[in-house]
């Protein structure tokens, strides 16, 4: 009886499970250096929210909340142009398979985010923001879950839980309530863990 075969089948086993572990460490490793795009996003994404809030809570003259719109844009202008360049420095390096489907997970939550908009102009004829903040908010759950799940990252799995928690939270509240809401999501599921991964990442290259 030939007993090569089964021996091969779990010798081709082994390998490929350590060749998707050292793939998930360079991810992850990687990922500790990407630390500065979720801070990035996250103080940016958590500072528009406040905005949203404080805007609608407080009362302002034209010239401020027309300042503050502007700061706004010119906040997120900037944000997308510095993301842009760091995506393309990092593209002349090795990527890996994990590293490419990653990027799919976030380009897909874009375009989901543009289809749901697009649907409800359709059915409502309008865009009821009250619904939007809630429904954009669990596709950004779902992406940080995937995210920390390919990754193998229990920071980031928590953050997605917390932002799908908060989102169903939002959706029993008003708009300026959901904002600030929001914002809290921002902070946990992004600007925490990123200063964590920052962290990591200067202490990493301190003892290099």
């Amino acid at each position: 009886m030939n007993t090569s075969e089964p021996e091969e089948d779990y010798a081709n086993g082994d390998q490929s499970l350590k060749v998707i572990k050292e793939m998930i460490a360079v991810s992850r490793n990687k990922l500790n250096k990407d630390g500065i795009l979720f801070i990035v996003w996250g103080w940016a994404a958590c500072l528009g929210s406040l905005k949203g809030y404080i805007t609608r809570s407080i009362p302002m003259t034209y010239d401020m909340t027309t300042f503050m719109n502007y700061a706004g844009i010119v906040v997120f202008v900037g944000v997308l142009l510095f993301t842009l360049y760091y995506l393309w420095k990092d593209s002349k390096k090795v990527q890996t398979y994990i590293g490419i489907s990653l990027r799919y997970v976030w380009i897909s939550l874009v375009l989901s985010m543009m289809l749901v908009n697009l649907i409800q102009a359709n059915v409502l004829h309008s865009i009821n923001f009250e619904l939007q903040h809630p429904l954009f908010m669990v596709l950004m759950a779902f992406a940080v879950t995937v995210t920390g799940g390919i990754l193998r990252h229990r920071l980031i799995i928590f953050g997605g839980f917390v932002f799908g928690a908060l989102a169903l939270t939002a959706s029993y509240l008003g708009l300026k309530e959901q904002l600030l809401v929001e914002s809290v999501a921002w902070a946990v599921a992004f600007v925490v863990p990123g200063h964590i991964l920052f962290a990591k990442r200067k202490k990493v290259t301190k003892n290099v």
